[in-house]
């Protein structure tokens, strides 16, 4: 797996950090919490990037091929797939402009939308699909070091804040059998 070099150093800085917020400013649980979310979002997309790079992909255009492989009918309008993917309307250009240039969709005009588009999955797209997922779950998307209820704990915790921030309403989640927990 591609990853960042290992810093190895012989102290946390977060933690030192920490030290120091707390004795300039005060209490710091809130800002060593947020700084190591960062730094765990710098670990994973290097990591889960560096997967995706022999298939000329990054983790956000994996994630617009996998959405369309998800939809019904493997096409989705850009302004769902940007609602879906939580991504401003100009980064859904830019993924669909990169994945067209690829061969793993193309454009076609939305039957139900004079003025829209529809970004269609292609056959090459969908196999790339399934190789470049099989590769980041053989990795476990950069996460094998947590065992499952650990992850699943992660995915809870962080919930809470996706909530409080509108991403969704906390009264729609359900219960999920295969997930163990609500959704």
């Amino acid at each position: 797996m591609s990853q960042q070099k290992p810093l190895n150093l012989p102290f946390d800085p977060i933690d030192r950090a920490a030290e120091s917020w707390r004795a300039h400013f005060g209490p710091s649980a809130a800002m060593a919490a947020v700084t190591s979310i960062m730094r765990a979002h710098q670990i994973l997309l290097s990591q889960l990037d560096g997967l995706l790079k022999p298939y000329g992909l990054t983790f956000a255009r994996y994630e617009g091929l996998v959405l369309l492989t998800f939809s019904k009918t493997g096409a989705l309008p850009l302004s769902k797939i940007g609602e879906r993917l939580m991504v401003h309307p100009t980064s859904v250009t830019n993924t669909v402009d990169r994945l067209e240039k690829s061969g793993y969709v193309r454009r076609l005009p939305n039957p139900r939308d004079g003025r829209g588009v529809l970004a269609e999955i292609t056959d090459a797209g969908r196999d790339v699909v399934r190789r470049a997922t099989r590769d980041l779950m053989d990795a476990e998307f950069g996460l094998a070091m947590y065992a499952e209820d650990e992850l699943h704990g992660l995915f809870d915790q962080l919930r809470t804040l996706r909530v409080a921030a509108g991403d969704f309403e906390g009264s729609s989640m359900r219960q999920d059998e295969g997930h163990g927990g609500l959704l």
